[in-house]
């Protein structure tokens, strides 16, 4: 059985909130550890790692626990289920695998943050987009196993040259949909945003009156999160570049009007002040939006791919749950995009005493001996072509129902200069999209704050 544990760091972390679940998370660079990570990750690389490891013999003198750190629900369950542990003790028999399950992922990076600048990172941890640059300081670079070399993502979310985590899924983000609800309210599938902003009101119109909690779109902005497909991601589904972040770092004012910040945000603001996401959408989180979606109490979740299997924990009957991707062009003659991203990029970090054995754990993980396993029990894609599989039918009906000329943009979190900007300007996308949703709130004062933060920051930091 998985060994699990509740890391004491956390509850320093809980208590000192230092790090923004978000892109306002802190640099870890400015707290390294003494020692250089040049010279550790030196230790990795003399690690039999260039062979898979199903083929790797047997080291049964080795006696070690490895640690690695996750936040999500499900990640856990599939550890037990699948037994992670029992599949990697084939190639280390008296090795275990401790599991640090962390309550969700805001306290999951404020543990990370402190027990970084502590040097009591686990030997392998996970890492979002975002935090890759955060954490580049604490994580050995992984470009030379067999894991990275067969991934189809790994190389094109390098940190400098090094591959610091290997994306274990490439999730797309999805607006779930009732079709009988929609047929319900004479609803058809949107293909631009005026569209789909329509489509909202006429959902709530409808049902409405039969039910005054009714919510055309569930979200559960107490949270912040769950605001990310609308203010992380639409920014770059709306000029289509991926790396939004980069571009938006070189810029004096990236809120002025005319600019793609400004007009993306307007948009979400404008939907966002609509009454379509019921009497108090700060009020609940993601967890009761997704059970309220689950039973029918909403018509529209948009989340990602992940997001499935809660949905259908939540309900008996799914033979009318739908998908379509998120219209943001305004018109059908413009393009239509949809997202996606490498996520859940495991690596080993610095401070790991077991270097060697933690990168052979990273070459089983992607290996026939626990990937293709795992991967048929998630919703989300693959990034090895050698497991690809089929998508479910809720998702693939996105596929087979939209545009198809559609533009896939490949999202980056942002690099150095961005992560930069946002620690010295406290610019927290996801708090500001809660935000939008309070009574009195000002979205021209916030883009002039902003904008006076982003340009006194760039001259400060010196960003060019």
């Amino acid at each position: 059985m998985i060994k699990r544990l509740v890391s004491a760091a956390l509850c320093i972390a809980i208590i000192f909130s230092l790090v923004a679940c978000g892109a306002a998370a802190s640099n870890p660079a400015t707290n390294a550890p003494t020692t250089a990570p040049a010279a550790q990750a030196a230790a990795a690389t003399d690690a039999p790692t260039q062979k898979p490891a199903e083929a790797a013999p047997k080291e049964e003198a080795v006696k070690a626990t490895l640690t690695i750190a996750i936040w999500d629900n499900l990640v856990n369950d599939l550890y037990q289920q699948l037994d992670i542990q029992s599949r990697f003790q084939k190639l280390y028999p008296n090795v275990d695998i401790e599991v640090e399950k962390i309550k969700n992922d805001s306290e999951y990076w404020d543990a990370m943050k402190i027990r970084a600048s502590a040097n009591e990172l686990p030997d392998l941890m996970f890492n979002k987009t975002f935090t890759l640059a955060q954490f580049k300081d604490y994580l050995i670079d992984l470009g030379g196993t067999e894991a990275s070399k067969n991934n189809n993502l790994a190389s094109a979310y390098s940190v400098g040259g090094k591959v610091l985590g290997i994306p274990q899924t490439m999730t797309t983000e999805y607006v779930f949909y009732w079709q009988d609800m929609f047929d319900e309210a004479g609803v058809a599938v949107p293909t631009t945003w005026p569209a789909f902003l329509e489509a909202t009101e006429k959902l709530q119109a409808h049902f409405e009156p039969e039910n005054p909690d009714f919510m055309a779109i569930a979200l559960g902005a107490k949270d912040e999160w769950p605001t990310y497909p609308f203010v992380e991601f639409m920014p770059a589904l709306q000029n289509g570049d991926g790396f939004n972040w980069d571009s938006m770092a070189k810029l004096e004012e990236p809120f002025a009007s005319g600019s793609n910040m400004n007009l993306t945000y307007n948009k979400i603001y404008e939907l966002f002040s609509k009454p379509v996401f019921g009497r108090d959408p700060n009020g609940i989180g993601h967890d009761q939006a997704v059970a309220l979606f689950a039973q029918k109490r909403a018509a529209i979740i948009v989340s990602g791919s992940w997001c499935l299997d809660t949905i259908q924990q939540g309900t008996d009957d799914v033979s009318t749950l739908k998908t379509f991707y998120l219209p943001v062009r305004d018109a059908e003659s413009e393009p239509f995009r949809i997202i996606a991203q490498g996520d859940s990029f495991l690596g080993v970090t610095i401070h790991s005493q077991n270097q060697p054995i933690a990168v052979d754990f990273v070459e089983f993980y992607f290996s026939d001996a626990w990937y293709r396993d795992y991967i048929n029990s998630i919703p989300d894609d693959g990034t090895v072509d050698e497991f690809a599989k089929a998508k479910t039918p809720a998702l693939q009906i996105a596929d087979d129902t939209e545009p198809k000329d559609k533009t896939l943009v490949m999202y980056d979190g942002g690099g150095d200069d961005f992560q930069s900007l946002v620690n010295e300007t406290k610019f927290d996308y996801k708090k500001l999209g809660a935000e939008m949703f309070v009574d009195g709130f000002d979205l021209q004062k916030r883009f002039d704050d902003l904008n006076a933060a982003w340009k006194s920051a760039r001259a400060k930091l010196g960003v060019k």
